[in-house]
């Protein structure tokens, strides 16, 4: 068994890696790690896992297998400076800090990017994963193919909503249920801080990448997905459009083409990502669909662990959408 830590267990997205991981058949999970409630059962905070009998700690094992950081952004390179690990132990960090080339090196340190549909054989060998964000996720796997085939030579418009969990667990006025309930507002404009990631992914496929990519990221009134419409002007039709991105994703397990409207329900509380390719009006429309807690985080660290370890890669996520 895959003896697993988590650090940073109190959020969103660690409860969505405990929820998922006492069911994987290979692991056992050997700790969770709280700064701010050791000795608590876990079930108080993540109220799902009553049955469990998991405690959190404010100890961590050196030599646990794989060590999951769930940390907030900007945490992560100050925890792995505190706490040393074996030099056998796996890390995947799920904050933004160890994703872009130029922070990805840390005491020695390679941190490979874990986009598991761009870079799955260095994952396989990777000792230490940063994983992506839920929104560079679900644009990303909306651009790959036409980036590999060198078809972005104008600028990407992204208009993409993202549930309240997206926020994370900490309260703060945008995520009170009287604000967020029936409201619809815009953040970050043409400025997230997915934007480095996405950019960076994009000119390993098209070297001569250099088009603005116009993001509105948007709150939406409901807790978990994404959905991202990603747009630009492109004279392929519509047919060659999708035979590229099914050639692209024929060999991915969670990665879906489709010509048909997808939606949120498809896929929330899933692995998977949907996509839609359509031509309209001289222009090409994706949209893509992810659960931004799953395949935007814990589900996409949980498959790039799989990888890790030689393990079949849907080894425990295969979970179908809850659409009722």
């Amino acid at each position: 068994m895959i003896k697993a830590g988590i650090v940073g267990g109190t959020g969103y997205v660690a409860g969505e890696l405990l929820r998922c991981l006492v069911h994987h058949p290979e692991v056992e999970i050997d700790f969770v790690h709280s700064h701010s409630k050791p000795g608590e059962q876990i079930s108080k905070v993540h109220q799902d896992m009553l049955a469990s009998g998991l405690t959190f700690t404010d100890n961590v094992n050196a030599n646990a297998d794989v060590v999951f950081l769930c940390l907030g952004h900007g945490n992560s390179i100050k925890f792995l400076k505190e706490h040393q690990f074996s030099a056998t132990t796996k890390i995947i960090d799920l904050s933004n800090d160890l994703r872009l080339k130029e922070d990805s090196i840390l005491d020695g340190k390679k941190f490979i990017y874990g986009l598991v549909e761009l870079k799955k054989k260095k994952i396989q060998t990777a000792q230490y994963i940063a994983n992506p964000g839920c929104f560079a996720t679900a644009i990303q796997l909306a651009l790959l193919p036409l980036a590999k085939h060198k078809l972005i030579k104008d600028a990407v418009h992204v208009h993409a909503i993202t549930g309240s969990t997206g926020a994370g667990q900490g309260l703060t006025e945008t995520s009170h249920f009287s604000w967020r309930n029936n409201n619809l507002s815009i953040y970050k404009a043409f400025d997230h801080q997915h934007l480095g990631e996405i950019k960076e992914s994009m000119l390993r496929l098209q070297s001569d990448f250099n088009q603005p990519i116009n993001f509105l990221p948007l709150r939406g009134d409901f807790t978990r997905g994404i959905l991202a419409s990603v747009y630009m002007n492109c004279d392929l039709e519509e047919d060659q459009l999708v035979s590229y991105f099914e050639d692209f994703y024929k060999d991915e397990l969670f990665t879906i083409v489709t010509k048909d409207n997808v939606n949120l329900k498809q896929v929330v509380n899933t692995n998977y990502c949907f996509l839609q390719v359509q031509k309209i009006d001289g222009k090409v429309l994706i949209t893509s669909v992810i659960d931004n807690l799953l395949k935007g985080a814990a589900g996409q660290a949980i498959q790039n662990m799989n990888l890790m370890f030689g393990l079949e890669e849907q080894t425990g996520l295969g979970f179908k959408a809850s659409y009722f």
